[in-house]
């Protein structure tokens, strides 16, 4: 069984790079992510990748775990310093929020947005100032 903490690290790690396939290596093929910068979730690889398509076109976000709790249930808690930056470099957006991942055969297959009450509202207050 390979370490949660590792291939959490490594997801991030692949997204700063807008390593796509990297990234998307690391999950289930039926993951459910929150889309911060519209609101609600995606499911499924494809739909991430979409949604980080558009997301990269729009912002330009590095997102840098400081600390990670392993919970039951397979779930990892992650404080991340996330800094959210307008394509021509302005800073939109420097603050600690925390995600929170469900692992399932050695893959991520959630990540939730654990400071938000309903991640499936609207877009997280990181990417309030759209362009």
């Amino acid at each position: 069984m390979r370490d949660p903490k590792a291939i959490i690290e490594q997801a991030y790690s692949a997204f700063n790079k807008r390593d796509i396939d990297g990234a998307l290596a690391l999950m289930t093929e039926n993951v459910s992510w929150p889309k911060a910068s519209e609101g609600g979730k995606v499911v499924g690889k494809e739909e991430i990748r979409a949604y980080w398509t558009r997301q990269w076109g729009e912002f330009d976000p590095h997102v840098e775990p400081l600390a990670m709790t392993a919970e039951d249930g397979g779930k990892t808690r992650v404080r991340v310093h996330q800094l959210v930056k307008s394509l021509a470099g302005d800073v939109l957006s420097d603050s600690e929020v925390l995600h929170v991942f469900t692992m399932k055969s050695d893959l991520i297959a959630a990540m939730d947005l654990g400071d938000e009450a309903a991640s499936s509202a609207g877009p997280s207050a990181a990417f309030a100032h759209r362009a």
